[in-house]
């Protein structure tokens, strides 16, 4: 097949990514089995809670996973994530101004989440098996302000793109809404972690998503480090399928989390990123529905949240949930990805 419709820098560029996605996914290969080694000769299992983050009891959710976590799954997977992302950045030094940013930031929201699977790995057990959640919450949202302001003040952003209407400026409103939307993806994602391989299909998905928008944008950085994402997320999967060798824990999920709200924000596109991570949303506000209608009610809508553990608790098998949430998710991405390019005067 001829690329003579691609200019010479265009094949070098697309060549590039392509490169960066493989070592991502090689990288990360060879990081699991030594991370596989130390996490089950020293037990960092995974704490299955038996409490809702609100304090009562979850049956539902105790009788669906209980037999699972009896095999003993080590969590504190998101150390090889972001090791491997980190050193894949670095070492095709991808460009600075671009890729630095996100990569401190998924290491930060990474530290945030670290300490608390190293709390649910030491801890009892019981109750919700990490740390409080207003104190992650608190965490997490600290890291969103500094990446805000450092994007209003430094990189100087005012503007959110509405697609196809145009370019708004909201001042200094863009730091509220930009911590807002990193703080929401983060728990989002976070929440969607809670069957074998959903979160890293998910994930895979839509990083590739913006790294198609990055690319055609001409933010060939931002386009490498989210191809870069992908090809760790795909190595994620391959050992996170049912049944699951690990689990990435809080390390990998607010990591990617935050990130994925950061890379919205550097190609101008968090209108869109309900879209492309849909799923995420629908999971989110599962939970918050689930959680205000108990305070307000006093009745649950859901058997059990968020809405994957609904599923399931109907009857549905896991590994059917996960496929057909991925399906759900390429979908929405594809039309998040057509919505994203519109208007885009490089096209």
């Amino acid at each position: 097949m001829s690329l003579d419709f691609l200019n010479h820098a265009e094949v070098i560029s697309i060549t590039r990514i392509a490169t960066v996605a493989l070592a991502g996914f090689v990288v990360s290969m060879l990081l699991t089995p030594i991370y596989t080694r130390v996490a089950y000769k020293y037990k960092w299992w995974k704490q299955v809670r038996d409490t809702t983050t609100t304090g009562e009891k979850a049956p539902i959710f105790y009788k669906l996973h209980a037999a699972k976590h009896k095999r003993h799954i080590p969590t504190m997977g998101g150390l090889v994530i972001i090791a491997a992302i980190a050193l894949v950045t670095v070492v095709f030094n991808l460009d600075r101004n671009q890729t630095y940013l996100p990569l401190a930031v998924l290491v930060a929201a990474g530290a945030v989440g670290l300490l608390d699977d190293w709390i649910n790995i030491r801890g009892s057990g019981t109750g919700v098996a990490g740390l409080r959640s207003k104190i992650k919450f608190s965490l997490i949202l600290a890291v969103a302000i500094m990446a805000a302001l450092y994007f209003y003040y430094v990189l100087g952003y005012n503007l959110i793109h509405v697609p196809g209407v145009g370019d708004f400026d909201i001042a200094w409103l863009y730091v509220p809404l930009l911590a807002f939307v990193i703080v929401a993806t983060a728990n989002a994602v976070n929440i969607t972690d809670g069957l074998d391989g959903l979160s890293g299909g998910l994930l895979s998905t839509a990083f590739g998503a913006y790294a198609i928008i990055a690319y055609f944008q001409g933010s060939y950085g931002i386009a490498g480090f989210c191809a870069t994402v992908v090809g760790v997320m795909l190595t994620y999967t391959w050992f996170n399928i049912f049944p699951a060798r690990f689990f990435m824990g809080d390390s990998g999920s607010f990591a990617l989390g935050t990130t994925l709200g950061v890379v919205a924000a550097l190609t101008n596109a968090i209108f869109i990123l309900p879209i492309i991570g849909g799923v995420f949303v629908i999971e989110g506000g599962s939970s918050a529905i689930q959680i205000l209608s108990k305070k307000i009610r006093k009745k649950k809508i859901f058997l059990s949240a968020p809405i994957h553990h609904h599923f399931e608790a109907i009857g549905w098998p896991e590994t059917k949930v996960t496929m057909r949430f991925w399906v759900i998710g390429q979908i929405l991405a594809a039309v998040g990805l057509i919505l994203g390019l519109l208007g885009n005067k490089t096209l």
